[in-house]
Order: C-alpha cells, then sequence, then structure tokens
C-alpha cells in the first residue's frame, strides 16, 4: 500500500469519526438536556422514537461502520512498510473500538433496548427516564471523547506519515 494511500485512509477514517463524535456531541450538548426538560412522558417518548430511527440513518452505517475500518487499519498498521504513526494508528483504533464501539454496545444500548420494551410515553417508561437519562448521558459522554480521541490519533498519524514521506 502507497503511502499516499495510507494518508487518505486515514483522513477519511478520521473524519467518519469525527463526524461521530459530532453527533455525539449533540446529545451531550444540548438534545438530551433539552428532552430532560420536556415533561417525561414527551422526553421517554421521544427517545424511543429517536432510537428507532436511527436505524435508517447515515449516522448508525458510520458508527458501526467504523468499527471494522478501525479493526483494519490498527492490524494492517503492524505490516505497513512506514513505522512513522504507528503508535498514533493503533491507540485510534483501540480507542474507537474500545471507547465509542464497546461503549454503545455495552453501555448505551442496554438502555435503549430497556427503553424500547416499554409503551412509548408510558408510565412505565417516565418512571425509567430519570435513570435512563443519567446512565445514557454519561455513556454518551465517554463516546464522544473516544470519537474525538480517534480522529485526532488517525489524523496525527496522517500528519506525520506525509511530513515523513
Amino acid at each position: 500500500m502507497s503511502p499516499e494511500t495510507i494518508i487518505w485512509s486515514l483522513i477519511a477514517a478520521s473524519t467518519a469519526s469525527c463526524l461521530v463524535a459530532g453527533v455525539f456531541l449533540s446529545f451531550s450538548d444540548f438534545t438530551m438536556r433539552s428532552l430532560n426538560l420536556a415533561t417525561r412522558e414527551a422526553a421517554s417518548q421521544t427517545m424511543q422514537i429517536l432510537n428507532r430511527e436511527v436505524f435508517r440513518s447515515a449516522f448508525i452505517v458510520l458508527l458501526v461502520g467504523m468499527a471494522p475500518v478501525a479493526v483494519i487499519i490498527g492490524g494492517l498498521a503492524v505490516v505497513w512498510p512506514l513505522q512513522t504513526g504507528l503508535e498514533e494508528i493503533i491507540l485510534g483504533s483501540l480507542s474507537y473500538i474500545l471507547g465509542v464501539f464497546c461503549v454503545t454496545m455495552f453501555g448505551n444500548v442496554p438502555k435503549n433496548k430497556k427503553l424500547a420494551a416499554m409503551a412509548d410515553g408510558s408510565p412505565e417508561a417516565q418512571t425509567y427516564w430519570p435513570t435512563y437519562y443519567k446512565g445514557w448521558m454519561f455513556w454518551n459522554h465517554v463516546r464522544m471523547i473516544f470519537s474525538l480521541a480517534t480522529a485526532l490519533c488517525y489524523m496525527d498519524a496522517a500528519v506525520l506519515i506525509a511530513i515523513a514521506l
């Protein structure tokens, strides 16, 4: 693989991870806080709808698609002829796999599934909302930070490789 292909691949992966971070940021910064200001019925029902609609979005393609990309980029980094940026690439890949994908699967998704099992805006969902909100927000902050870290690591590696050429 040519150094130029590696650089452009890292830039593309960095951009994708940055877009994922941006969506997480919007939820951490204002979407969830706004929902929490609504009634529990409106908040829980809206989140239930959002959790169903996300599966029809470009975001889900980026979120899930970046996991195998991170595995491939991290794995290939070990055999690429360039040693410059190797640590940044491996750190970026681990950051996405552990801090974004695994946190999503084991932190946010179980909470989403529990909320989805309740009728939209039901008294049960309303009662669960404060617990859901607190836990979901914590894990969302974590995955926002790690998706941004991934983007920065990949971009740093791309710049280091380009400088070394």
